[in-house]
């Protein structure tokens, strides 16, 4: 088996095997990486790495925003709102090349990643004290 089959098959494996909360947080922390080296790409005209990373991002929070049960927790509308705009956010600054626009939808982001990255611990945290 080749080095990257094992490491993809790896990923895989481990994706399956975490909670959903852990998942959630392991998505964010991916999306927040990508944006960070597609902002640091555009800013070095590295446009090939940037669209990469931009693609990877929007991919993720389509996956977030197709994951969101809106029936059983109606306030993820305006989350599902957000995701939204930031794909769109994120197509605009790959044509554009802006560095900037990927910053502020990095920015923006951060703090919802944090947010759940807490919840998770939080729920981790009572279960094993129930």
């Amino acid at each position: 088996m080749s080095y990257g089959l094992a490491q993809a098959r790896y990923a895989s494996d481990a994706a399956h095997t975490v909670s959903p909360g852990r998942l959630l947080t392991m998505l964010y922390d991916r999306l927040i990486t990508d944006l960070t080296i597609a902002e640091d790409a555009l800013r070095t005209a590295q446009y090939a790495t940037a669209g990469e990373r931009l693609g990877n991002a929007q991919e993720i929070l389509w996956e977030l925003h197709a994951t969101l049960n809106t029936t059983v927790w109606p306030e993820g509308q305006g989350l599902a709102k957000i995701y939204l705009w930031v794909v769109g956010e994120l197509l605009q600054a790959r044509a554009r090349q802006d560095p900037e626009q990927v910053a502020t939808c990095r920015v923006l982001l951060e703090p919802l990643r944090d947010a759940w990255r807490q919840a998770s611990q939080n729920s981790t945290a009572q279960l094993v004290v129930s």
